[in-house]
């Protein structure tokens, strides 16, 4: 599963990788340890691509000796390094890193006392433990309703609170979102998940709930972000893309207001 989410973010990074390279080279270099005889890469994979697409015959490798598990933690903890990672790929990131520390039993560095595994994740990580149990939760959802939350179609709480709907309720609703063409707000996703924990979530209730007008709903228009990522400068937040895609539109509006404006010859 964790294989699958990482392509989907695959082809538009390796392009930035590829550049970085040919420009540069290999500024960081692949890890790698010793199995059975052979050589398996643990982190890496998108530098060794990236080389093989510009010709290149040699991969700086750094060589470790480590256990599964050890691998594991490695290869999850470079990739959840990446400047671009979809909500999907770092939830199965955590998901992994959590089966393999749960695997082999956590300790603080700071005084060897036991530590539930997120709180332990948590200390490595930009986020709370509550974070990573939350994001965990996203890989209990069916995959349609994944891809609307790395298209950003679900954003992240309520997708959280859709994960506790049995796969047979996921599917009745994604089946109505599309009929729709709605998506559940946080409120309501609230809803569904107490309903279904109560035995009462219907093909019916779901209708309901996402018929009901939501206190903010208004028409949107969504942008990709990999359609438009090129036309800004590396670090622009949202916000700032925002602000620059509005005055860009008013300066057109202005334009055609003083186009319609000047006297016909």
């Amino acid at each position: 599963e964790f294989d699958k989410s990482l392509q989907l973010g695959f082809s538009e990074e390796m392009e930035r990788i590829k550049e970085s390279i040919r420009e540069y080279g290999v500024l960081t270099p692949a890890i790698a340890r010793e199995k059975d005889g052979r050589y398996e890469l643990i982190s890496g994979h998108r530098r060794l691509a990236a080389c093989k697409a510009l010709g290149m015959e040699l991969l700086p490798v750094i060589l470790r000796d480590m256990t599964d598990d050890e691998s594991v933690i490695c290869m999850v903890d470079a990739n959840l390094q990446r400047e671009h990672i979809l909500p999907s790929e770092k939830a199965f990131a955590y998901k992994m890193k959590y089966e393999a520390l749960s695997h082999q039993g956590t300790t603080s560095r700071q005084v060897g006392a036991k530590l539930r595994t997120s709180e332990y994740m948590a200390q490595d990580a930009d986020e709370s433990a509550r974070q990573i149990q939350r994001y965990i939760r996203l890989t209990r959802l069916i995959p349609p309703s994944l891809q609307m939350v790395d298209d950003r179609r679900i954003a992240f709480n309520p997708a959280v609170e859709l994960s506790y709907l049995t796969e047979g309720q996921q599917e009745s609703l994604a089946a109505a979102m599309e009929l729709c063409d709605c998506t559940p707000s946080h409120a309501q996703a609230i809803q569904m998940k107490k309903l279904s924990q109560d035995g009462k979530l219907t093909e019916a209730a779901i209708n309901r709930i996402l018929s009901e007008e939501k206190p903010n709903q208004k028409e949107q228009i969504r942008l990709p972000v990999e359609r438009i990522e090129r036309f800004f400068p590396k670090g622009y937040t949202t916000r700032q893309k925002e602000d620059t895609i509005i005055k860009l539109l008013s300066e057109w509006q202005r334009k055609r207001e003083r186009m319609r404006d000047e006297p016909t010859r």
